[in-house]
C-alpha cells in the first residue's frame, strides 16, 4: 500500500520551472513573431524619425540634394515585385489549409524567387545610383533606411528557405498546428512588404 502511494506521488512530481500557460486564442509561435514585429516597428520608427528630422528640420536645400536623382521607376517596379510576393505567400498558406500540397510548394517557391529578385534589384540600384552613404545626410539616411529594410528581406528569405525545404519534405498539413512553419514566415513576410511600401512612399515619392 505504501509503495503504491509513493508511486502515485512520483507521478505528480514536477522538476524545473512550471510549463508556460498556453492561450486558447493564439499559439506561442504566432505570438512570438507578432511581438518581434512590434519591436521591429519601433526600430523602423526610429529610422523614420531620423529621416524626417533630417529632411524637414535640419535640411535647408532641396531634397534630395542637387545632383542626386533616385531611380523612382525602377524602385516602383521593385515595389510591385515585392507586393506580389505577399499574394504568393498567402496562396501558399491557403493551399496548405486546403490540403493542396503542390500549390503550397509553388507558392512558397514563387515567394522566395520574388523576394530574391527584389533584393538583387536593390543591390544593383546601390551599385548604379551614383552616391554612397558617405555623401551627406541624405546618403546616410537613404542607405540606412533602405539597407535596414533589405536586411529584413534577407532574414525573411532565410525563413522562406527553411519553409521551402520543409514543404518539399512533406512536413506541413492542413491542421492549424501542422502549418505554423508556413504561417509564421508568412506573417513576417507581410510585415516586410508593408514596411517597404512605407519606405518607398517616404523616400522615393514624397
Amino acid at each position: 500500500m505504501e509503495s503504491a502511494s509513493v508511486a502515485v506521488g512520483h507521478e505528480h512530481d514536477h522538476h524545473g520551472p512550471p510549463e508556460a500557460n498556453k492561450s486558447s486564442r493564439i499559439d506561442r509561435q504566432t505570438l512570438g513573431i507578432l511581438l518581434f514585429i512590434i519591436s521591429e516597428i519601433m526600430l523602423f520608427g526610429a529610422f523614420f524619425a531620423s529621416y524626417f528630422f533630417l529632411r524637414v528640420v535640419a535640411n535647408e536645400g532641396p531634397w534630395p540634394p542637387e545632383g542626386i536623382e533616385l531611380p523612382v521607376a525602377i524602385a516602383g517596379v521593385n515595389t510591385a515585385i515585392l507586393v506580389s510576393s505577399s499574394f504568393t505567400v498567402h496562396w501558399a498558406l491557403e493551399s496548405v489549409r486546403k490540403g493542396n500540397r503542390r500549390a503550397m510548394q509553388m507558392g512558397l517557391m514563387l515567394t522566395w524567387l520574388l523576394g530574391t529578385t527584389f533584393l538583387f534589384i536593390q543591390i544593383n540600384e546601390y551599385i548604379h545610383v551614383g552616391f554612397s552613404a558617405r555623401d551627406g545626410a541624405f546618403g546616410s539616411i537613404f542607405y540606412g533606411l533602405t539597407g535596414l529594410h533589405g536586411a529584413h528581406v534577407f532574414v525573411g528569405l532565410v525563413l522562406l528557405t527553411f519553409a521551402n525545404i520543409r514543404a518539399w519534405r512533406g512536413h506541413f498539413g492542413p491542421d492549424a498546428k501542422d502549418h505554423l512553419g508556413v504561417e509564421v514566415p508568412g506573417i513576417y513576410w507581410h510585415f516586410v512588404d508593408v514596411m517597404w511600401l512605407i519606405v518607398f512612399t517616404a523616400v522615393y515619392l514624397l
